[in-house]
């Protein structure tokens, strides 16, 4: 791995003030992310895993800058993207992109596809329009799509099609890292496989770094170089994708890997599973010390008053922890 991270993101912090009642009388905070910190290296596959509502694209998000943080810095090539203003933001947009979930949602029925995967290369000038429907073509082909397409709309085209004009509207700009919000969740389980090998092959040839995020924890281990546990507004663990499968060490890690079918039947009948008792509590008012403990089994008083330091449990191996970290 590089010596430089080309993100490094420090103890940042999302909180949303709402308002609650049936008139709005009463004022609340939700704790989406609370001192999140990590490095994504240049090349890999970071991907993020834990419950929904556990601030999984919350941390995507802000990262690049689509929710301003509430403290907290992140760090691309030495500047922290959390201080801009969204002009001076506009020059690193180029580098930092993003696939969502839907993207029947996010790409405009009344452009074509060749009008939409073309709009970002106008919009920062990366060609003139002379040459937009040759750059276009390049881009519908990296894909896996006939240049022809480049006159349909969204409307005409299946749902792993959308999203192939989604991922050539992210490469439009050449960028550096992709936030890959959910990007497969809403396709079926063939289009998936398609999509995830697409998103292999393009990082190989373009030296892509990605940040994936997803719930789906074979597909996890298939695509990821490090994998990242939330939970409920924090990191749990944090590892390469063999240490976390094959030895994760925070209970809440080893309770969503032990949710995981087996491929072999009689394997899967015989293992022990850890079943969590309860539910995630409210990130309008998240647990004192530990976040987990009130659903852990092995929780300790320690866990209800301090909240575990995030520490290096192994060479490359983080986890926040008591048990663990021998606090």
């Amino acid at each position: 791995m590089a010596a430089e991270p080309l993100l490094k993101i420090e103890n940042l912090v999302k909180h949303f003030h709402v308002r609650l009642g049936a008139f709005g009388e009463r004022a609340a905070t939700v704790h989406a992310l609370d001192d999140v910190s990590l490095d994504i290296v240049e090349g890999e596959t970071l991907s993020l895993v834990g419950e929904s509502g556990c601030g999984k694209s919350t941390t995507g998000f802000t990262i690049l800058n689509l929710h301003r943080a509430t403290s907290g810095k992140v760090l691309y090539k030495g500047q922290d993207l959390t201080a801009l203003d969204e002009k001076r933001m506009r020059r690193f947009r180029r580098d930092l992109q993003i696939v969502f979930q839907d993207p029947y949602s996010t790409l405009n029925p009344r452009m074509t596809v060749g009008e939409a995967s073309g709009e970002p290369i106008l919009f920062h000038n990366l060609a003139p329009k002379a040459e937009l429907e040759a750059k276009v073509a390049a881009l519908l082909t990296d894909v896996g799509l006939p240049p022809r397409f480049a006159s349909r709309y969204p409307h005409e085209l299946s749902g792993g099609q959308r999203q192939r004009v989604a991922i050539a509207r992210a490469l439009a700009c050449q960028p550096k890292f992709i936030v890959c919000d959910e990007a497969i969740s809403a396709l079926d389980v063939s289009i998936q496989a398609q999509i995830i090998n697409l998103l292999l092959d393009l990082q190989e040839k373009y030296r892509l770094t990605y940040l994936f995020i997803a719930h789906d924890l074979a597909v996890v281990r298939h695509i990821s170089t490090r994998v990242g546990v939330m939970y409920l507004g924090r990191l749990a663990e944090l590892a390469s994708r063999d240490a976390l499968f094959e030895t994760p060490l925070h209970p809440y890690t080893k309770a969503l890997l032990s949710a995981v079918p087996e491929t072999d039947p009689e394997h899967e009948r015989s293992r022990k599973r850890q079943i969590l008792e309860g539910d995630v509590p409210s990130p309008l008012a998240p647990p004192s010390g530990c976040r987990f403990h009130t659903r852990c089994p092995i929780a300790m008083e320690v866990c209800r008053r301090v909240v575990p330091k995030w520490k290096e449990a192994r060479p490359g191996h983080l986890v926040a922890c008591h048990a663990v970290n021998g606090e």
